[in-house]
């Protein structure tokens, strides 16, 4: 079936798989953005207690697209992985940490025999949401302002910063890209306790936070997305190779490809449709309509990033160590052998579709956390 297929070929099926993942992560995100507002949204234990569940059913669904996207980046694009997982060591170690200590909140939260107490946990789950939104994000960035690395002929890479990754979240570009992504998932968050929480106590100050959580998620993103139409980019030769700056190579990209820039403006659309809709109460779906929009604006970032003949991971230090799709990637027979695989893609989609619906056919309300169930 796929025999037939080139090596480059190969290369760009994996970097849309990479993208669809990427995408699919962003808006599980909303999990993260969530923990952030225990506290804002919920004023009684009661309360506290209802959104932490509501919470705690979905996390794995994010913890195991982050473990996926992780997975395929490395088995597709090892360069990658082995450059940026092995130079920006603190970043990587920061996030990683933010994520042990939320799969550690959510077994021991409600435990009888917590000496820590509840409340510790739900700091727990605040750095979660906090450290991992703003830094994943930040290393996203990193995919348009590059990073400070060296390759030699042996792809042995180098990371040339002294503060291994961390320098990356003083570039406000990066970082006004990682804050869109945490007001993103706290908008996100907000949309979905309005389409499965039952609780009025809850509900009622959702409107208000959803206004203070899109205004700066507005701004952020609208001061990345102005900012890298202007930028240069960084371009390579499709026959020499070489690595060159290019002026507005983003806004290039997506003129030379219409159809990922109809993809971007349609996801644009969806959010601020779904945002819109719950601030002016019109049902509780605005969830899915944003959901929606986030997977399809993130996914064409994400191909302008690599498509069109550009350095997805550029280096600042040296520019012919840049990494594209073509020389970041695995053989052309391991990236055969993977796209057999992932043709098991659309069944492991259907079972979370499946496992999502069944956790979500009833909301969840005060009544529900006093009955025998495993409540976290």
């Amino acid at each position: 079936m796929f025999e037939s297929l080139s090596h480059l070929a190969l290369q760009q099926y994996w970097w849309i798989i990479i993208s669809l993942l990427g995408a699919i992560l962003v808006f599980l995100l909303f999990v993260q953005g969530g923990q952030t507002l225990i506290y804002t949204l919920g004023k009684t234990d009661m309360q506290r207690r209802i959104l932490v569940n509501s919470l705690g059913r979905k996390w794995e669904f994010t913890f195991t697209t982050l473990v996926t996207f992780g997975g395929a980046f490395f088995a597709s694009f090892p360069l990658f992985y082995s450059t940026s997982f092995g130079g920006a060591y603190w970043v990587w170690m920061l996030i990683l940490f933010a994520f042990i200590i939320q799969a550690i909140s959510y077994e021991y939260r409600s435990k009888p025999n917590n000496f820590l107490g509840a409340k510790t946990f739900e700091v727990f789950l605040f750095i979660n949401g906090a450290l991992g939104t703003i830094l994943l994000g930040t290393a996203v960035a990193t995919f348009f302002t590059g990073s400070e690395f060296s390759i030699n002929e042996m792809n042995f890479s180098k990371w040339e910063g002294a503060a291994r990754g961390l320098e990356l979240a003083l570039n406000f570009h990066n970082l006004s890209l990682g804050l869109a992504v945490f007001f993103l998932a706290r908008v996100l968050a907000i949309l979905y306790f309005i389409n499965n929480i039952s609780e009025e106590g809850i509900l009622s100050r959702t409107k208000k936070q959803l206004i203070y959580n899109t205004v700066p998620f507005l701004i952020f993103f609208l001061t990345f997305v102005i900012w890298l139409m202007f930028i240069d980019g960084f371009a390579y030769d499709p026959v020499s190779k070489n690595v060159t700056y290019e002026s507005y190579k983003y806004l290039h990209n997506f003129l030379q490809m219409p159809l990922v820039l109809i993809i971007f403006l349609v996801g644009v659309l969806l959010v601020l449709f779904g945002i819109g809709k719950s601030i002016l109460k019109a049902g509780t779906t605005g969830v899915w309509f944003a959901g929606l929009g986030t997977i399809l604006t993130v996914f064409a970032l994400f191909l302008i990033a690599g498509f069109n003949h550009t350095a997805f991971y550029p280096s600042t230090f040296d520019l012919q160590s840049s990494l594209t799709i073509e020389n970041a990637s695995s053989s052309k027979y391991t990236l055969k052998a993977m796209t057999y695989v992932s043709l098991m893609v659309p069944f492991v989609i259907a079972y979370i579709w499946y496992a999502w619906k069944s956790i979500n056919n009833k909301k969840i309300s005060a009544e529900e956390m006093g009955e025998d169930i495993h409540v976290y």
